[in-house]
């Protein structure tokens, strides 16, 4: 945020309300040491300058069902000066919503002074059509690559493409070409030797005892000079069941780019899966879209999804190309279909985020259980 006020020279947001929404901030202590949720935790860090108009109240931040605990914060907010709002995209996002239901207005008519928005843990580019529509009017925006195991990047400036790597806090960081993770030994990079464009498996080495480990996100630089990143996904997160490695990063794009062609849609969640073995036809990846306002036309929609992946994966063409896969399925998910989903796992609100794909059913099958129709 200080790197934001010397670049623009505004900071009239410090002066107003300030949410940043977490899990509980209530620890433990475990063989003398306090442990609880990362965003928990770092509420207990915010700076002494921000903790004056910090909402909502502690005794609001430790309800742990995060519905009621939503509601609290809304009677707390709801009526105060709001600056700045600060959490995980999809939860910012049901906050608005509640508002708006209370009250029938959009953000900025609520909060006409809010002009800041902090972000972090998942790509911000599938939510920020919806994000923006339920504000009223585009807001600046930093975003943050917090992790459980450090600090990892921040987003120094609002001109310049990517977040900067904190190299000077206490982490040794190494990257393995995400292509090579799976290897018996693969190529571990320093710093200096990553190149431009290359997706990467983060490794750390850490003053906290970390040697050798795996945050489980890839990476992508943009910029040596400083060293400036994007986070592409999750190492773990990705489709191969017939050879196609889908990333997360190839499904947000082509997500993004069919939204900027069918401009009517307002995007919820979503969520992709394999269908390896269907009663009918070839396999194909399921798509589990929930849309706040679905296209015109879904077909086309699917479809032209379908064509932006093809381009973005070589293997997925090929496959599509020698008719070892057909083309993507779409199935539009019912109203909080994955607000359902996460509380059923005890995983609403917070730090919490669903996963963009994975290689196997149990996300899929579960929705397909939970929404038969």
């Amino acid at each position: 945020m200080l790197s934001y006020v010397h670049e623009s020279g505004k900071s009239l947001f410090l002066d107003g309300g300030l949410i940043f929404l977490s899990g509980s901030p209530e620890l433990e202590q475990k063989a003398g040491i306090n442990t609880g949720r990362l965003s928990g935790i770092v509420n207990h860090h915010v700076p002494g300058y921000l903790r004056t108009n910090q909402k909502p109240t502690y005794t609001t931040n430790c309800i742990e069902d995060w519905e009621e605990k939503l509601e609290k914060i809304i009677d707390e907010t709801i009526d105060a000066n709001m600056t700045l709002i600060s959490g995980i995209p999809p939860w910012v996002q049901m906050y608005f919503d509640r508002i708006k239901e209370r009250t029938g207005k959009r953000i900025k008519d609520v909060f006409p002074n809010f002009s800041m928005f902090v972000y972090g843990g998942v790509n911000f580019e599938p939510y920020r059509a919806k994000l923006t529509e339920s504000i009223g009017q585009p807001v600046d925006s930093i975003e943050t690559y917090p992790a459980s195991e450090g600090f990892i990047a921040y987003q120094d400036s609002q001109h310049e493409e990517g977040l900067l790597i904190l190299l000077n806090s206490g982490i040794f960081f190494e990257f393995v070409p995400a292509d090579e993770f799976f290897n018996e030994n693969p190529n571990r990079l320093t710093i200096e030797e990553v190149e431009l464009g290359k997706n990467y498996a983060v490794i750390i080495n850490s003053n906290a005892g970390l040697w050798g480990y795996s945050i489980g996100d890839t990476v992508k630089f943009v910029s040596k000079n400083p060293y400036r990143l994007l986070v592409t996904g999750r190492i773990k997160h990705f489709i191969s069941a017939f050879g196609e490695h889908v990333i997360g990063e190839e499904v947000e794009k082509a997500m993004k780019a069919v939204m900027e062609k069918h401009q009517e849609v307002e995007l919820v969640e979503f969520t992709v899966a394999p269908r390896v073995n269907p009663k009918d036809g070839l396999p194909h990846h399921e798509w589990f879209v929930e849309f706040s306002n679905p296209p015109s036309n879904i077909h086309a929609f699917s479809v032209d999804l379908d064509k932006q992946l093809r381009k973005l994966n070589t293997y997925y063409d090929d496959l599509i190309s020698g008719n070892i896969l057909r083309s993507l399925e779409l199935k539009s998910m019912p109203r909080n279909a994955f607000i359902e989903y996460m509380k059923s796992l005890g995983k609403l609100g917070g730090q919490n985020k669903m996963p963009r794909l994975s290689n196997d059913r149990k996300i899929a099958d579960e929705l397909i259980r939970m929404n038969p129709t």
